[in-house]
């Protein structure tokens, strides 16, 4: 009998494990994961951005964690020696209908308590010389790290301090009773006290197992990324976005330097053909009839059907995608991007047809679900308070 089973071995997933065993010393946690070893999914594809929270509505858990959440990961980061940098970003303007959009970006970055100053196309050359704008805003605590090597030390942490880990150990089944959950994984039965759902991309069918009903379905996007060619590196001294489209949860293709030395630039956002499929050929047909059959997602595909067409075009022309990057850098050219590794973001979408935009967290009668996480954040938080049974420990 273990007292917390927690389900994914991203650093969701990971940094709860870690994070129970802080709150209750000596407490019997086990984690389980299905593949072979940490971080293979979102947390390992993706662009190592440390968020600063300045796009989100104030007082929202994703406003908060990412401000909090920053400052701690870069703690860690210090004493663990992970690789990281904090090297600021620019959020470039470059077509007057885009003003009003950043200015309401600049007010929710200054209630959410961070330093963010406008600059006009002068200070954006200082900045980023290459870089091309009408207006801009530098918001300097984002920052770039290694996640996952952020993740690794959380197992390592999780493991020293008596936490068990399984990796391939896919789980099967759950069954919640009156005082404890068992879980069907690799061919073995586990029983624990309080179960914790962090299975990102799979989290909402880990839910359905234990019955749970979450109003919501995970729709995968894959996210297209190029590396900017050696030489030309040079263009891009930190991270320079576009300002965002509002009603679409996603910043628009960006330039990004990572903690190898490297400059990424993307994504863009077209649908994913598999949760897990990293390559425009990967289709998996259970998971495209789910969306396919799913009423909310053509509700959304009926709104925003001029966005998704641009983004499909994107990822099927290189030179539209290179248009995208030329707007903020206009020396990039074609031959100058290299395709890298996509990423797939696990989307929470609701029956009404809308985007989940904070953190989703459902309970079951002795589980929480994490359905939706878009920012890392420092520690695990519960949607309508903490349960009054994760108290209750033998």
């Amino acid at each position: 009998m273990y007292d917390f089973a927690v389900i994914g071995g991203g650093i969701v997933g990971l940094s709860t494990a870690r994070a129970l065993l802080e709150r209750y010393p000596g407490a019997g946690v086990l984690v389980l994961e299905k593949e072979a070893g940490w971080a293979r999914h979102q947390t390992g594809h993706n662009s190592g951005v440390i968020h600063s929270g300045v796009y989100y509505k104030p007082g929202s858990l994703k406003a908060r964690f990412s401000k909090e959440g920053g400052e701690r990961l870069v703690e860690f980061c210090q004493e663990q020696g992970i690789s990281h940098e904090i090297c600021g970003k620019v959020i470039v303007a470059t077509e007057p209908e885009e003003m009003p959009r950043l200015r309401n970006i600049y007010e929710r970055g200054t209630k959410n308590g961070l330093e963010v100053e406008k600059i006009g196309p002068k200070e954006l050359e200082e900045l980023e010389p290459h870089a091309a704008g009408i207006a801009a805003l530098k918001v300097p605590s984002t920052g770039i790290v290694d996640f996952v090597g952020v993740a690794e030390a959380f197992a390592r942490m999780v493991a020293e301090e008596g936490g068990e880990l399984r990796t391939g150990t896919e789980v099967t089944g759950i069954s919640e009773n009156g005082d404890e959950v068992e879980v069907r994984a690799g061919g073995e039965n586990f029983r624990a006290r309080v179960l914790v759902n962090c299975a990102g991309l799979q989290s909402d069918r880990v839910a359905a197992l234990g019955g749970v009903e979450t109003g919501m379905k995970i729709v995968p996007f894959r996210g297209e990324y190029y590396d900017l060619e050696p030489e030309k590196r040079y263009l891009v001294k930190s991270l320079i976005y576009p300002v965002p489209d509002p009603n679409f949860p996603f910043l628009g293709v960006h330039f990004t330097r990572t903690t190898e030395g490297g400059v990424e630039t993307g994504p863009n956002a077209v649908l994913g053909l598999a949760r897990e499929g990293y390559k425009k050929t990967d289709i998996r047909l259970k998971d495209l009839a789910e969306v396919l059959s799913y009423p909310a997602f053509w509700r959304l595909a009926a709104r925003n059907w001029r966005t998704g067409a641009g983004e499909v075009f994107r990822s099927l022309s290189k030179n539209a995608f290179v248009r995208g990057l030329q707007k903020l850098v206009p020396e990039v050219e074609e031959d100058d991007l290299v395709p890298t590794e996509a990423g797939v973001r696990a989307q929470a979408l609701m029956k009404d047809g809308t985007f989940v935009d904070d953190f989703l967290i459902v309970e079951g009668k002795r589980s929480v679900h994490v359905l939706n996480a878009p920012r890392r954040r420092p520690r695990p938080a519960y949607r309508s308070g903490r349960p009054s049974w994760i108290e209750s420990r033998p």
